[in-house]
């Protein structure tokens, strides 16, 4: 298992070149687009572009859609190093990343031909999902056992979708979508929920709100409307009512480590800026770095980060592997301990920068509102203890 923890050539080529985008396209963007008080116009159609450029909007995807078919690992790495420039982007890219794969795998054939080469020649092609509702939000994590509101009605061909989705990643952007819907209404919806193949033309499928964050800024997330929208069988995903078992808990072990592995790389920025504000920064007649309490404090910074690291790789190699012992809290617990050890480095450089951190030129205050974004996302902490603690004690 070894391969979980070092970065073989082809991996460190893939970093490196990824390093090098998010240092020449990112990273000179991501501030003003940030400080930008319309949501929408925090988003970049031209940071997407040079990503497809590179091939990074792609990689996931095989060798015939022009992909890399990169796997679970080496993603998180890609995912992480994004989200050194900015948070947004990198959940951009994840997203339909992680998509992609799920596309791939989960589509039948006449499926992945009709859509796969569109979104992958289309250098601005973006994927969602839509699960979340205003009702239906971290309770699909567990699942608890009421439907989703969104719900279709079987007529002569397909469907007719009625219902909204809100907080959706790439809602605003996406090309194609992938969305749960209940279709069995006297059931729960880990039961009686379908998946459907959504192109964003659909007539009766429209964007709503645009929700304007605190952080996370350059990603925008928004509410999917349906109203009376047809839906043709041939957009089944899976089986009818199978939803929730034939595609997310099948398609998505990677999904949390992904995320994980986002709200690492904030940490990564944030434990950057800490080092270096303390090697320059002077108190008591000398740099800060040289005080003993603060060493030992970046010390635990690194710890957390290379600790985070580890969980993520291992839950990325066995979601890959699951033979070799993948079990279920690996889908619900690296988010959550990235997130809270990146909040504590958001928290203790904060610190460590005094007022300065305060000061928006500095930079440490876009990271804070960045790091507070997975506290929540993708299932909120409290909500994925007790997903693991189910999958531990079950019976």
């Amino acid at each position: 298992m070894e391969a979980i923890y070092i970065a073989n050539p082809e991996q460190a080529a893939i970093i490196e070149t990824v390093r090098r985008f998010v240092e020449d396209e990112v990273t000179p963007r991501a501030a003003k687009l940030d400080a930008n008080v319309d949501p929408r116009d925090c988003f970049s159609w031209e940071i997407v572009e040079k990503a497809d450029a590179l091939g990074i909007r792609t990689m996931t995807l095989s060798e015939k859609y022009g992909g890399l078919k990169t796997d679970a690992v080496t993603t998180a790495m890609v995912v992480e190093e994004l989200a050194k420039g900015d948070i947004g982007v990198s959940v951009v890219i994840a997203q339909t990343l992680k998509i992609g794969r799920i596309m791939e795998e989960a589509l039948n054939e006449e499926q992945r031909s009709r859509v796969l080469p569109k979104y992958a020649k289309d250098p601005r092609g973006l994927l969602a999902i839509g699960i979340t509702e205003p009702d239906t939000a971290s309770n699909y994590y567990l699942p608890y056992p009421a439907p989703f509101r969104t719900s279709a009605k079987k007529v002569d061909g397909g469907w007719v979708l009625n219902g909204m989705k809100h907080f959706i990643s790439n809602g605003p952007r996406a090309s194609f979508y992938l969305i749960m819907v209940q279709t069995e209404l006297g059931k729960p919806l880990a039961e009686g929920a379908t998946c459907f193949l959504m192109e964003r033309d659909r007539p009766g499928f429209t964007i709503g709100r645009v929700h304007d964050k605190m952080g996370e800024r350059l990603a925008n997330n928004a509410e999917l409307i349906f109203q009376d929208c047809f839906v043709p069988d041939e957009n089944v995903v899976g089986t009818p009512g199978k939803g929730f078992s034939s595609v997310l808990a099948e398609f998505l072990p990677h999904s949390n480590a992904y995320a994980a592995a986002t709200t690492l790389g904030v940490g990564e920025a944030l434990f950057k800026k800490a080092v270096d504000w303390a090697k320059v920064r002077v108190q008591g007649g000398k740099p800060i770095i040289e005080h003993d309490g603060l060493r030992a404090q970046l010390a635990e910074m690194r710890m957390l980060l290379d600790a985070t690291r580890a969980y993520i790789h291992r839950a990325c190699w066995l979601a890959d592997h699951r033979e070799h012992g993948w079990d279920k809290t690996l889908s619900a617990l690296p988010k959550a301990m990235a997130s809270q050890a990146t909040w504590k480095i958001a928290t203790w450089t904060l610190e460590i920068h005094g007022g300065h951190g305060y000061m928006k030129e500095f930079g440490v205050e876009k990271l804070v509102r960045d790091a507070a974004a997975f506290l929540h996302s993708d299932g909120v902490n409290r909500t994925l203890f007790l997903k693991a603690a189910n999958a531990m004690f079950k019976g």
